[in-house]
């Protein structure tokens, strides 16, 4: 595949990481509204959550069977077309379980196009023999950032029906320009994967499986942050220090802001440090991070402590993925990006659960305790990930 194209696929990719990123925190900045408006509880709202969860783990167990049938292309865009019509259904609703079932069609939406563009992105690393796997997830987390800080902008002015209303208009003009080009490319298959497809799949031992397994929990733990994060961060500044609307959506941007410039930073970082010690220490810096900003007593201190959680995390997902890939070909992409995805959308609710239970901020350490948990593994499993 000439290079050019190679150019238009990256770039049409980059935009539709960007693009979920920006629907997610689009919805995520204005859950505190939903929640007023249709009157939840934390455990209700965290029941709710878990349609988005439910939504996503089912239709992630399926994408990938729809992109071997039709390509990872045309799946990504289809995906991109359901999310951005159904993050608009949130505020038609009044009721928790009302808000449960349109989140469902939502998760399934989000959990089909995080499978099939990552899928994608492996393609396109595999065919330019560059780790530029960050970089994709640095889109996704400025897209993240960009829709938080609009959401922060227009929380006190406009509704979030029409928000979200103006989300999908955005995205449904953004999809219709990258999916023309990513329909046209075919996924570029790479000479040595042509090979190993010619003699046949590649087995992998039960230690290759369990270290694929490894690294889906090293996922797993780290992308339980983001989704926390993502979803009661403003809530957690809104109720729990008192800060502006506002102010409380600026929460969410300023921990993407953090993840993207970690992750525009990433590729560097691992050429220099190695992958075991940037997932060590972005476990502990995301852990000492986490706390601050869940015990902080004041907001501004809290929305440092997002930031050096979001530092922390950056690059441990995309490091997680990569590794996966590396030992186990596609199916290993597909373990830990599920798990990992299945962190982030499972999360929230837990911190619904915990929140009623005892209190959002102590809720909010959980996000901590599982960061450290990760470098505990990285760094457990550092011998076996080098052989």
């Amino acid at each position: 595949m000439p290079d050019r194209s190679l150019t238009r696929l990256r770039i049409a990719l980059t935009a539709f990481f960007a693009l979920d990123g920006f629907v997610f925190a689009g919805w995520v900045v204005r859950i505190p509204a939903i929640k007023e408006q249709t009157g939840a509880s934390a455990t209700a709202l965290g029941l709710a959550l878990l349609g988005v969860s439910a939504g996503a783990v089912v239709t992630m167990t399926l994408t990938g069977r729809l992109c071997r049938r039709y390509g990872s292309h045309p799946v990504t865009v289809a995906c991109a077309v359901l999310l951005s019509l159904s993050v608009a259904l949130p505020p038609l609703t009044h009721s928790a379980p009302a808000l449960a079932a349109v989140l469902l069609v939502f998760g399934a939406a989000y959990g089909g196009i995080n499978v099939a563009f990552n899928s994608a992105a492996v393609d396109l690393v595999a065919a330019l023999r560059r780790p530029i796997m960050p970089t994709f997830h640095a889109a996704f987390s400025l897209g993240g950032m960009i829709g938080a800080g609009l959401g922060g902008l227009v929380a006190g002015s406009v509704s979030p029906t029409r928000h979200l209303l103006g989300l999908t208009v955005i995205c449904l003009l953004v999809t219709a320009a990258a999916g023309r080009t990513l329909l046209r490319i075919e996924p570029p298959v790479p000479a040595e994967q042509k090979d190993r497809e010619d003699r046949g799949p590649r087995r992998s031992g039960p230690g290759t499986r369990g270290l694929v397994v490894v690294f889906g929990l090293i996922a797993l733990c780290t992308a339980y942050g983001e989704g926390a994060l993502a979803d009661w961060g403003a809530l957690h500044l809104e109720q729990d220090l008192h800060a502006h609307p506002g102010v409380a959506a600026a929460g969410y941007s300023c921990f993407a802001l953090a993840m993207t410039l970690g992750r525009l930073s990433g590729t560097a970082l691992l050429e220099r440090l190695g992958r075991t010690p940037t997932v060590v220490a972005g476990g502990a810096t995301a852990a000492v991070g986490m706390l601050l900003g869940s015990l902080a007593p004041s907001v501004w201190a809290a929305l440092l402590g997002f930031a050096i959680t979001g530092l922390g995390l950056a690059n441990i997902f995309p490091v997680a993925v990569e590794r996966a890939g590396a030992l186990a070909g596609p199916s290993g992409v597909a373990v830990a990006s599920t798990l990992g995805y299945g962190g982030m959308l499972l999360g929230p609710p837990a911190i619904g659960f915990m929140a009623d239970w005892y209190s959002l901020p102590t809720a909010l350490t959980s996000v901590a305790v599982l960061a450290a948990l990760a470098a505990g593994i990285g760094f457990a499993t550092r011998r076996a990930a080098a052989g």
